[in-house]
């Protein structure tokens, strides 16, 4: 059964400080089914991920192979029809991967569940910067790392951040940095979340994030 959740958070201004502009979640999650959800989502995504492109040949597929080896009877060693059987050396393989789709079917509100049960679960970790996407006008990876130091974000853990929509000195800015991954609030998936242990919000994006996966 689902059950409604209110979430709230004190934005950060440019140096750090507590600022009075507060933003809220109202979450609907699963306390009981909310892990499986969380894993069908995980599992669906790592699928659509993959690109199903690994291929064999088959004794059929491979050139060649077309004339007997030798007689049937008579020479004593054993009988072959063709020199691309998968016994061969230079064969055909057998019951080997071909090219194909897999596609793991789940509900939009089911994904929709488990992202904002996740949400809930990670609620700890989460910090709302304001003005993060203005504030980072050149593409310099040690302007982002000062705004880091200002609001004693550790760049040894894994952060994960969610912006409106990714600006080209921001990109650049955190590209070079292995444990910093930006996502746009339209593109949130289950995996980033769960991987994350400091999530880092914009205003515009807690907004895109409330009217894409909130009701």
């Amino acid at each position: 059964m689902a059950v409604q959740k209110i979430i709230e958070y004190n934005s950060l201004d440019s140096n750090g400080q507590i600022s009075s502009d507060k933003y809220n979640f109202k979450l609907n999650i699963l306390e009981d089914s909310g892990n499986y959800l969380i894993h069908r989502d995980i599992l669906r995504h790592q699928l659509s991920q993959k690109q199903g492109t690994v291929s064999t040949k088959t004794r059929s597929e491979v050139r060649g192979g077309g004339k007997k080896p030798w007689q049937q009877k008579g020479t004593g060693r054993a009988r072959a029809g063709s020199n691309r059987s998968p016994l061969w050396r230079g064969g055909g393989v057998t019951f080997g991967p071909k090219p194909r789709t897999i596609n793991l079917k789940l509900n939009k509100k089911e994904r929709n569940l488990a992202l904002q049960t996740l949400l809930y679960n990670k609620r700890n970790n989460i910090s709302v910067i304001g003005e993060l996407e203005t504030l980072i006008n050149e593409p310099k990876t040690k302007a982002f790392c000062e705004i880091c130091n200002n609001y004693n974000i550790n760049l040894d853990q894994k952060i994960l951040l969610v912006v409106s929509t990714k600006t080209t000195p921001l990109k650049l800015a955190t590209k070079n940095l292995k444990n910093v991954e930006l996502i746009s609030a339209s593109h949130l998936n289950t995996l980033s979340l769960l991987k994350a242990k400091q999530i880092l919000l914009t205003p515009l994006a807690v907004n895109n994030i409330k009217e894409i996966y909130c009701d």
